[in-house]
């Protein structure tokens, strides 16, 4: 949004679906929401001149580190939160309805509480007192609104009881705005703080008044509890490590991204992974990693959702990890973990897999085979075949008698898997099922073989397929 008394912009991060705000008016600036590495918002403030007066925050996110605290150091801007935000570090606790100038406009605290207790939104007024644009968190999506199921423990309330809190906020405090505000908010599709979250980045008051179904007209307490707590799925294991972090404050994204660059020759590599118990990670496209690796790696793509899946996936941010990159990529591996409060980075292999290989070090491949293969050698019946993908994705087609197993739950499912039973392992296109091959080989099952291209390429053969299957096979 450009206008000439502000300008609005909406800086999104499609590989954890994030939107932070840099707002400027008159030569004063505020930023909502801020990512982790806070460099590109010192350049943006020096690019265009202008002093920073607020870093604002909706809520104590749990799907990223914020860069609030570091930001804050740098620039002496005040960090502020709406109300009940106890924070571990110095910061404003908005009451609700306080009013933040910045230039020529003014920002309005608006306490929404229900996704979590101090979730506050932010709505900015133009200079002649028009209601301009609402930047709404994990209070209101587009299509959808904030899971309800997060902030239990720290507010002692129940998912239910969250969701009746959400549903007075909404109605109280967001749709009473004019139709013709703009919403802007924290999340879009792919975030896994909603569940039904639009492609769009950007709506109105009156668009979502329309089209997102919770808030529909007349809808009941008992109504919006039932379907905003339906179908929920379990947050991703590092949620709350993250929300920690955002609360109680971090080592410097500097000091962090600093160990993580640093390159270790093979040598060095083998020692430190001994000496640490580090997690090796090797971030290489699967259509790589396959062909050969070092034995233990966990392959998660950075050519993905790769932030999210390592946090679902391994889970404690305390854990030491050491990288193996394509060359040139290790700063973007680096920066992205540190999104996500990986912060015990050991270092990363000097020169890539080539160098492991040019060592004459033992490697490790994986089972793979083409979807032409797979469609000749499984037998309906016989054969066990394994399918990573959601279960949204299995229900509406997958292969006939395969099992239901998403790979966000491997840690769960893994011991059930039959050592002496081979089976076939596939998702939509390599990029999930290649990461649990490598957990499942890490672990040491090797009894599978997994299928090149995925569903996407087993769909157009032969292999018989059922649809709108919505009950999950029973493994044994």
């Amino acid at each position: 949004m450009n206008n000439s008394k502000f300008t609005v912009e909406q800086i999104y991060t499609g590989c954890l679906a994030q939107g932070a705000y840099y707002i400027t008016s008159n030569g004063e600036a505020a930023i909502i929401d801020p990512l982790r590495e806070t460099q590109p918002y010192m350049n943006r403030l020096e690019r265009d001149g202008v002093t920073l007066q607020y870093i604002f925050e909706t809520h104590f996110h749990a799907d990223f580190v914020s860069g609030h605290v570091d930001l804050s150091k740098k620039t002496n801007a005040p960090i502020i939160y709406g109300p009940n935000a106890a924070c571990e570090f110095e910061c404003i606790s908005a009451t609700d309805g306080q009013v933040f100038e910045l230039g020529n406009v003014k920002i309005k605290a608006l306490h929404t509480p229900g996704h979590t207790m101090e979730s506050t939104c932010y709505l900015l007024i133009d200079e002649n007192g028009q209601e301009n644009a609402l930047f709404s968190g994990d209070t209101l999506f587009i299509g959808d609104v904030g899971r309800p199921d997060l902030a239990q423990k720290a507010a002692n309330m129940t998912q239910e009881q969250l969701a009746a809190t959400l549903f007075h906020s909404l109605r109280n405090k967001i749709m009473t705005l004019p139709n013709d505000v703009l919403v802007y908010p924290a999340h879009g599709a792919g975030s896994a703080c909603g569940k039904n979250m639009s492609k769009e980045t950007v709506s109105t008051i009156g668009n979502q008044k329309l089209f997102n179904y919770a808030l529909r007209a007349n809808m009941t307490e008992a109504e919006f509890v039932k379907e905003v707590t339906n179908g929920l799925l379990p947050p991703p294991l590092y949620f709350g490590a993250n929300v920690a972090m955002n609360k109680k404050g971090y080592d410097s994204f500097e000091q962090v991204f600093n160990n993580g660059m640093r390159a270790l020759s093979v040598t060095e590599f083998e020692v430190a992974a001994e000496e640490t118990g580090a997690l090796i990670l090797d971030t290489r496209e699967n259509t790589t990693f396959w062909q050969g690796f070092v034995p233990q790696s966990i392959n998660i793509g950075i050519n993905g959702d790769f932030a999210p899946w390592v946090g679902a996936l391994i889970g404690d941010v305390k854990q030491a990890i050491i990288l193996i990159t394509e060359l040139g990529q290790e700063e973007q591996t680096v920066t992205r973990l540190t999104r996500v409060g990986f912060d015990n980075l050991v270092g990363h292999l000097e020169g890539g897999f080539e160098a492991w290989k040019n060592a004459a070090k033992d490697m490790d491949t994986v089972n793979r085979i083409t979807a032409a293969q797979f469609a000749n050698d499984v037998k309906i019946g016989e054969n066990k075949v394994i399918d990573v993908r959601k279960e949204s994705e299995y229900a509406a087609e997958h292969v006939d008698e395969a099992f239901s197993r998403p790979l966000a739950d491997i840690n769960n499912w893994v011991k059930d898997i039959n050592p002496a039973e081979h089976f076939y392992l596939h998702c939509a296109g390599g990029y999930r099922s290649m990461m649990a091959a490598s957990i499942l080989q890490a672990r040491g099952y090797h009894n599978f073989t997994e299928v090149e291209g995925g569903f996407k390429a087993i769909s157009a053969t032969s292999v018989p397929k059922t649809n709108f299957v919505c009950q999950s096979k029973v493994m044994s």
